[in-house]
């Protein structure tokens, strides 16, 4: 475990400074291709550090926003705070702020930069959904999300996600609006058209296997932590069939942070599936009842 956070804690900064390089090359090209206009290179870099940069210390409050989760108190949710409060003190990990999200949907994530910084969000249909013996599986599991750093690299690709996007669509419309021909290049200009329209085509799909890569591991590896806290992989192994039984998409899913969630909550097709965030859920039990039967 003392492995994998010190590796998340180094992937947080990898992932970071390649975004910056990677935005730093494409800006490079698009003054290129606009007629050597090196402006639009300044723009790319200087934005993209200044993004990264403020995503770091915003990304959780946006992933709270778009998921549309309200915070709740003891009294509001004596339940969540009971079995919340419990694992912290077996763990000795700081209390996270607890949110909620209006929606029948059963599933639940954590977010935050830090430990002493994080949240668990759960919707109204897990409480509904599990016996507390599967509610305390699922609240260790995003408490091993928390404890293992993940939640810092989760925020991180969700930030970045959102950032490949706007950048596509950025040189979208600078290709559809003229800009080789300041240059008055015809030949750049077209150029320039097919790198945006390129870059709006293939930067989702390279954004999504980024999720897909970093994600599946990490759901494992909450997993296992969850089964050594509470020391019942059964407990979270049939909260997981249940969630495969009767998961649902959320009303309110937003595809940049998909790889949040305990369960993917995107109704995907075949082509979807190649980029799904979440390792099958009949792995993840097997892999489940496997430690049942060491402890």
């Amino acid at each position: 475990m003392y492995s994998a956070i010190a590796r998340n804690k180094r992937n947080t900064w990898l992932i970071l400074v390649g975004f910056v390089i990677v935005l730093g090359l494409i800006g490079l090209a698009a003054g290129w291709l606009a007629g050597d206009n090196w402006w639009i290179t300044a723009f790319v870099l200087v934005g993209s550090a200044g993004y990264a940069t403020v995503q770091y210390f915003v990304a959780d409050r946006e992933a709270l926003a778009l998921a549309g989760a309200r915070q709740v108190t003891r009294e509001e949710a004596p339940r969540f705070h009971r079995l919340v409060e419990n694992l912290c003190i077996s763990t000795g990990t700081p209390m996270p702020a607890l949110y909620v999200v209006e929606d029948a949907a059963p599933n639940a994530f954590a977010t935050g930069r830090t430990p002493e910084r994080a949240a668990i969000t759960v919707t109204t249909g897990l409480f509904e959904l599990m016996t507390d013996r599967e509610l305390e599986g699922v609240l260790g599991h995003e408490l091993g999300h928390i404890r293992n750093y993940d939640i810092r690299v989760s925020l991180v690709v969700f930030g970045l996600v959102v950032a490949v996007g706007l950048v596509a669509d950025i040189l979208l419309r600078i290709a559809f609006f003229g800009g080789g021909r300041r240059g008055g290049n015809n030949q750049s200009q077209l150029f320039f058209l097919i790198f945006g329209v390129v870059a709006a085509l293939v930067a989702p799909l390279l954004a999504g296997l980024v999720q897909a890569a970093i994600s599946r591991q990490r759901e494992y590896l909450a997993d296992a932590t969850s089964a050594l806290t509470t020391r019942d992989p059964e407990g979270l192994a049939s909260a997981l069939a249940k969630l495969g039984e009767h998961g649902r998409p959320l009303a309110k899913a937003n595809t940049s942070m998909a790889h949040l969630w305990i369960s993917d909550p995107l109704r995907r097709g075949v082509v979807e599936r190649l980029f799904a965030t979440h390792p099958p859920l009949p792995e993840r039990i097997a892999r489940l009842q496997e430690m049942g039967g060491r402890f």
